[in-house]
C-alpha cells in the first residue's frame, strides 16, 4: 500500500517527535497512548469530543497555490493615498537577511542580553537615529503603530502632569485613524478629548493636559510648533507632535521647537506597506519623561569584565514587576521592523536619506507646479510630501476616476478636494502618467529640465540646520557588502530557534515554517495601503473572512476581530467589549476586573488601561484559582463586578478542574468572563474556551499559530467573544467599520499582512494535525517533567499529577544549599547553547518549561541533559568542591574573550566553563559578553549609540544620568 498523502503534507514536519519517539516517551510516563495522557491531563467535562470543523489538510504547495489565488483577488495599484501609510524601497539585503532570514524572525524578546547582543545593538542605532532626526535626547525601541503611539503619549503626559487636567486636545489635522485610536482610550479612562485647531485654542480658558498636533499634517501642510509649544507650557499643557522621519531629515525637528515628545511610525524607512502592517511607531521624548516612557528602552551598560554590552533598561516599568502600575503595555513593541528601519537608516546614511528626501520634496513641489499651470488650485502652506487639490478643471470625483483608470490611487477627503502623496518609488515617468490622466500633457524630458533648477530643499522658515544621524555607525556600512557583513556580524551574536529550542513558558516559541513565511513578501499583500479601495483588496477580504472562520471554530466563539496588532492590545479590546456591552445595558457603573495573582503582568495593566478598578484573587497552595476567594470577592463586589480575567490553562502549567465553575460564578453576579490566550496552544482541538463559559478571548497568533516573535514583535492579538459582544467588537469608522468598541489599532486589520502566516499554518495542518499538535505539545512538557522531577522539583500538577504544555521547576532551594539563584542557572544555560526558560514568573525563584510540539525528541533530551548536568554543577558547590563565590554558575555566561585571557583565575578550569556537554564541541553558541551588570546601566543611562569619551566616563548617581 502506498502513501496517498501529498510527499509535501506538512504536519509530520512540523510535529516533533516521531510516532516511534511518541510511544517511547508515553512508555516513560507509564501510558499507551495520547488518548491516556489527555484523559488525565485536560478534565472531562471540558473536553470538546468531536474533531474540528475545519478544511482537511492541503499540501505545502497546494496551500502557497490556494493562498496565491486569493492574492490574485487584490489589485496591486500604485498607492499616493498618503495619510501615514508610503511604499518604499526595502533594500534587497535588508529584506533577504533581515525580513526573510529565521536568524533574526525566529529570536525572543531579549531579556537574556548576553546572547541578544545583535539585536540590541541594531534597535540601538534605530533608537539613535530616532533621536537624532526628533531632536530629542530619548527614544524607545518601537511601539505597535502611530495611532497608539498617539494614545501613550496622551497618557504619559496625563502622567507627568498628575493628572491635574483630565482632558486632551487634538488638532483637528491629524490623521483620521489617529484621532479614533486616541479617542478609543480617552473614552475608555474617562479622559474628555477635545478636537479643534489646537493653534488657536485658548488654553486659559479650557485647560488641558497635554496637546497632540501633527507635522506634516493629514493634508501634508508642515507647521512651525515654537509659539504653540510657549503657550502650552505657559498653561502647564505637554507638547506633542506626531510627525514623519524622511521629512524631518530636511525640516526643523519638533525637538527643537519645543515639543515634549514626538511619535510617529517608521514604514517608510524601508518595512512594506502590508495592508497595514506590521511596522515600527516611534517615540522621542525629553529627559524629563524617562521614567515614563512606554515601550522598551535599549541601554548601553558593562558586562562583569567591564566591557561594553547592551540590555534592555529600566526594566521596572515592565508589567510583571509594576502590573496595574504599569505605565502602558509596554511589553508591545515591533522589533523586527525597527530592527529593519535601523538598518535602512544605516544602509543610507545621512547623505543617502538627504538624497531620498530631496528628490521626494523636489517631485512634489515640481507635480504642485504643473498642476498649477494646468489651472488646478492647490492648499496653501509650506509641504513636503503631499498636496492637497481643492479646485480645477476636474472635481474630486473625476479626479480620483482618471487617477484610478491610470493605474494610481489618490486619497479622497470627504470633502471634494484630494490628496495627492508621493514617496521613495515615485518617478518622473509616474508624474507624467498622472497629469495626463488629468488632462495635463508633458513629457518626461520636459519635466526633467525643470529639476535641473530645483533644490529640493524646504523654504528657510522650515528647513533643517541641525546636522542628522552623526554617529559613525550611519557612515560605515553604505555597500551592500559592508552592510552584509555588519547584519550577519550582529546575527551571530544572538540565540534564535535556529540554534537551539527556545523553551520559554507561556511564550510559545514553535516552529515558524518556511512555507508559513513565503507570502508575507507577495507585493499582492505587501504593497496595499491599508485604506486602499474596498474593490482593491477582494482577496485580503476573502483570507480575512477564512481565517476568522478558522478561529471561530478552534475557540467555539460567534465572532472574532482580527484588528488587534498584539496580545496586550487584545487584551485590551475584549476588555473593552466587556464594556461597551455594560454600558449598553445600562450596567456602565461596573468598574471592578477580578484578576488572579498568577495573571500575565499584561492583565492588570489592559484593566486599567480599560478603565477598570483591578481586585486580586489569590490562589491556592497547588496554584489553582482558589474558588472560595473568588466566590467571596465576587460577592462583595455583586453590583460593580464587570470581569473576571483569567489564563487556561494556568499560568502554573495546569488545567485547573474548576475553570467551568468559575465562569459559572461570574456570571451569576452579572460579569464576564475574559480568557487569556497565551496558552491556547494547549487546547486547540481538544477543548474551546467559549464551550466551558468565556464570554471573550485573545488569541496570541505568534504563539499558537506559528507567526514568529520577531525579537520581540511583530506579534497579533485577534480577539473572539460569544454572540452577545459581537455588536461590540473594535470598529473602525475609517474603513467603514462602526461597531461597539472603537479602534484599538491605527489601521482596520493591524498587522494584516502576517495574518497569512497562521492562515498557511491552519491550512496545512487540518483539523486532525491540529489537535495532535495540543497533544504532543502536552506530552512533551510532560516527558521532560519527569525526566526533570528527581534533579528539581516541579512545582505545580493538575489532579493526576500531569502538567498542561508547560510546567515551573523550583530553584528556591539552591539560594540556600549553594547560593545559586534562579539567574545563575539562566546564565550558565547559555554556555550548554541554549536560551532559558521563562525565569521568576509567575513565581520568584522558578523557571517555567514550555518545550512546544514543534521540538524532536532528541533537542528535549538534550536540553534536559544540560539542566541535569546543571544540577550536578550545583552539587560540587553544595559538597564545597567548587566554592560559592567562584564557580561556573555565578560567573556564567563565559564568552571566548573571557576563556582567552592570559590568566584563568577560577576554580575550575577553562574546558569546564566553555565545553560542559558534548554538543558543545560539535556546536558551540558563544555568548558574546559576560554577564551584564543592570545596576550600571540604570545609573548611567545611555540610550543611543554612545562616544568612545561617553564609555569612558566614571559611574554617576541616577539622578545625574543623562544619554548621550
Amino acid at each position: 500500500m502506498f502513501d496517498p498523502l501529498p510527499s509535501d503534507h506538512f504536519a509530520p514536519r512540523h510535529l516533533g517527535p516521531r510516532p516511534e519517539e511518541r510511544q517511547q516517551m508515553l512508555a516513560t510516563l507509564g501510558l499507551s497512548s495520547l488518548g491516556e495522557l489527555v484523559d488525565q491531563t485536560v478534565p472531562a467535562g471540558i473536553r470538546l469530543g468531536r474533531e474540528l470543523d475545519l478544511p482537511e489538510a492541503l499540501g505545502e504547495r497546494r496551500v502557497l497555490e490556494v493562498l496565491g489565488e486569493l492574492a490574485g483577488m487584490n489589485q496591486v495599484l500604485r498607492s499616493n493615498i498618503g495619510q501615514g501609510y508610503y511604499p518604499c524601497i526595502v533594500p534587497p539585503v535588508i529584506q533577504r537577511n533581515v525580513l526573510e532570514n529565521p536568524g533574526w524572525y525566529t529570536q525572543y524578546t531579549p531579556y537574556q542580553a548576553e546572547i541578544s547582543q545583535g539585536r540590541l545593538e541594531a534597535l540601538l542605532n534605530y533608537q539613535t537615529a530616532v533621536s537624532s532626526l526628533c531632536g530629542l535626547p530619548l527614544a524607545n525601541a518601537s511601539l505597535l503603530d502611530e495611532g497608539t503611539a498617539a494614545a501613550e503619549a496622551l497618557s504619559m503626559c496625563h502622567a507627568a502632569t498628575r493628572g491635574k487636567h483630565d482632558r486632551y486636545l487634538v488638532d483637528e489635522r491629524c490623521h483620521p485613524q489617529t484621532l479614533e485610536v486616541v479617542r478609543t482610550r480617552a473614552a475608555a479612562v474617562g479622559v474628555e478629548l477635545v478636537v479643534a485647531d489646537a493653534f488657536a485654542h485658548d488654553f486659559d480658558a479650557q485647560p488641558v493636559a497635554a496637546v497632540l498636533v501633527q507635522t506634516p499634517d493629514t493634508h501634508g501642510r508642515l507647521h512651525r510648533l515654537d509659539a504653540l509649544a510657549e503657550r502650552a507650557h505657559a498653561a502647564g499643557a505637554k507638547l506633542i507632535a506626531a510627525s514623519d522621519l524622511l521629512a524631518l531629515v530636511l525640516a526643523t525637528p519638533p525637538g527643537e521647537q519645543g515639543a515634549d515628545v514626538v511619535i510617529g511610525s517608521a514604514q517608510r524607512f524601508g518595512v512594506p506597506l502590508g495592508f497595514g502592517g506590521p511596522h515600527a511607531a516611534f517615540m522621542s521624548v525629553k529627559e524629563e519623561f524617562k521614567r515614563l516612557l512606554p515601550g522598551r528602552i535599549i541601554g548601553v551598560s558593562v558586562d562583569s569584565r567591564g566591557e561594553r554590552a547592551l540590555r534592555m533598561a529600566m526594566q521596572t516599568r515592565e508589567q510583571h514587576i509594576r502590573r496595574d502600575k504599569a505605565t502602558s503595555n509596554i511589553c508591545t513593541a515591533q522589533v523586527l521592523l525597527a530592527v529593519m528601519s535601523g538598518f535602512y537608516a544605516v544602509y543610507h546614511g545621512p547623505e543617502g536619506l538627504r538624497t531620498i528626501a530631496r528628490r521626494v520634496h523636489g517631485l512634489t513641489e515640481l507635480l504642485a507646479s504643473e498642476l498649477t499651470a494646468a489651472g488646478f488650485q492647490l492648499a496653501d502652506g509650506p509641504r513636503f510630501d503631499t498636496l492637497q487639490i481643492t479646485g480645477g478643471p476636474l472635481d474630486g470625483q473625476a479626479l480620483i476616476a482618471a487617477a484610478r483608470n491610470a493605474g494610481f490611487l489618490v486619497r479622497d477627503f470627504g470633502d471634494g478636494s484630494v490628496g495627492v502623496s508621493l514617496d521613495e518609488r515615485s518617478t518622473l515617468e509616474e508624474l507624467v502618467e498622472l497629469l495626463d490622466a488629468w488632462g495635463h500633457k508633458v513629457t518626461d524630458s520636459e519635466l526633467a529640465d525643470r529639476c535641473a533648477s530645483a533644490s529640493g530643499e524646504l523654504d528657510a522658515d522650515h528647513a533643517r540646520s541641525s546636522e542628522i544621524l552623526d554617529h559613525p555607525v550611519f557612515e560605515r556600512y553604505q555597500t551592500e557588502h559592508g552592510l552584509l557583513r555588519y547584519l550577519h556580524q550582529l546575527q551571530e551574536r544572538d540565540l534564535s530557534l535556529v540554534h537551539s529550542m527556545i523553551p520559554l513558558g507561556s511564550c510559545t516559541m514553535k516552529l515558524n515554517a518556511t512555507s508559513q513565511m513565503i507570502p508575507v513578501t507577495w507585493p499582492e499583500f505587501g504593497e496595499l495601503h491599508p485604506f486602499a479601495p474596498a474593490d482593491t483588496t477582494a482577496g485580503y477580504t476573502a483570507l480575512f473572512n477564512s481565517l476568522e472562520s478558522a478561529l471561530e471554530e478552534i475557540t467555539g466563539f460567534a465572532g472574532v476581530s482580527l484588528q488587534p496588532n498584539a496580545g496586550s492590545q487584545g487584551e485590551y479590546a475584549g476588555l473593552l467589549a466587556i464594556k461597551s456591552y455594560l454600558e449598553g445595558k445600562g450596567e456602565g457603573h461596573r468598574n471592578i476586573c477580578l484578576i488572579p495573582t498568577s495573571a500575565h503582568g499584561t492583565n492588570p495593566a489592559s484593566a486599567v488601561m480599560a478603565g477598570f478598578k483591578v481586585v486580586a484573587v489569590k490562589c491556592d497552595d497547588q496554584g489553582n484559582i482558589d474558588l472560595d476567594d473568588l466566590r467571596a470577592k465576587a460577592e462583595k463586589h455583586d453590583a460593580d463586578l464587570a470581569a473576571l480575567m483569567i489564563t487556561y490553562p494556568s499560568t502554573h502549567g495546569v488545567f485547573e478542574s474548576g475553570v467551568a465553575e468559575a465562569c459559572q460564578v461570574i456570571h451569576e453576579h452579572g460579569g464576564q468572563v475574559y480568557l487569556d490566550g497565551a496558552n491556547l496552544n494547549a487546547q486547540v482541538g481538544l477543548c474551546r474556551p467559549g464551550d466551558y463559559g468565556a464570554d471573550v478571548c485573545h488569541l496570541n497568533l505568534h504563539k499558537t499559530f506559528c507567526i514568529p516573535h520577531g525579537g520581540g514583535g511583530p506579534g497579533m492579538g485577534p480577539i473572539g467573544v460569544a454572540e452577545h459582544l459581537v455588536p461590540h467588537l473594535p470598529g473602525h469608522r475609517s474603513a467603514g467599520i462602526d461597531t461597539g468598541s472603537g479602534a484599538v489599532s491605527a489601521a482596520p486589520y493591524g498587522s494584516a499582512s502576517i495574518l497569512t502566516i497562521s492562515w498557511v499554518y491552519i491550512m496545512s495542518m487540518g483539523p486532525i494535525a491540529l489537535r495532535e499538535s495540543a497533544e504532543i505539545a502536552i506530552l512533551n512538557a510532560n516527558y521532560m517533567a519527569k525526566r526533570l522531577e528527581d534533579h528539581f522539583p516541579v512545582l505545580y500538577r493538575g489532579e493526576h499529577g500531569r502538567v498542561a504544555h508547560e510546567f515551573i521547576l523550583d530553584l528556591r532551594p539552591f539560594e540556600k544549599s549553594a547560593h545559586v539563584s534562579a539567574e545563575d542557572v539562566a546564565k550558565r544555560l547559555m554556555d550548554y547553547g541554549f536560551h532559558a526558560p521563562t525565569m521568576s514568573w509567575p513565581v520568584a525563584g522558578t523557571i517555567m518549561v514550555e518545550p512546544t510540539e514543534s521540538e524532536p525528541l532528541e533537542e528535549l533530551d538534550r536540553f534536559c541533559d544540560a539542566l541535569i548536568a546543571i544540577r550536578k554543577e550545583i552539587a560540587r558547590v553544595e559538597s564545597g568542591e567548587w566554592s560559592a563565590e567562584d564557580n561556573p554558575l555565578v560567573n556564567a555566561p563565559h564568552p571566548a574573550g573571557a576563556l582567552l585571557a592570559n590568566e584563568w583565575t577560577h576554580g575550575y578550569t577553562r574546558e569546564e566553563a566553555a565545553f560542559p556537554a558534548p554538543w558543545t564541541r560539535e556546536r558551540k553558541f558563544w555568548p558574546h559578553v559576560a554577564r551584564i551588570d543592570n545596576g550600571f546601566g540604570d545609573r548611567n543611562l545611555i540610550c543611543t549609540c554612545p562616544s568612545v569619551e561617553a564609555m569612558a566616563e566614571p559611574e554617576t548617581s541616577e539622578a545625574e544620568a543623562v544619554s548621550v
